[in-house]
């Protein structure tokens, strides 16, 4: 599969139907869950990075 090839599926799944199904799943709740499991196995220097992207995350979900 080549990049032209993954760029078409990835257009293809881009859909309101999809958008609103994965807004969905991003409540505050599991937001925070993802970003405690990341920042078990990550390093301790991008704690703040991943805060960054949960709230980011919680904004974009809306709940």
């Amino acid at each position: 599969m080549g990049l032209d090839d993954f760029l078409d599926k990835a257009k293809g799944l881009a859909s309101e139907e999809n958008l609103e199904k994965a807004k969905s799943f991003l409540t505050d709740e599991n937001v925070d869950k993802v970003a405690e499991k990341v920042k078990e196995v990550a390093p301790d220097s991008v704690d703040g990075i991943v805060d960054q992207v949960a709230a980011k995350a919680k904004e974009f979900g809306g709940e």
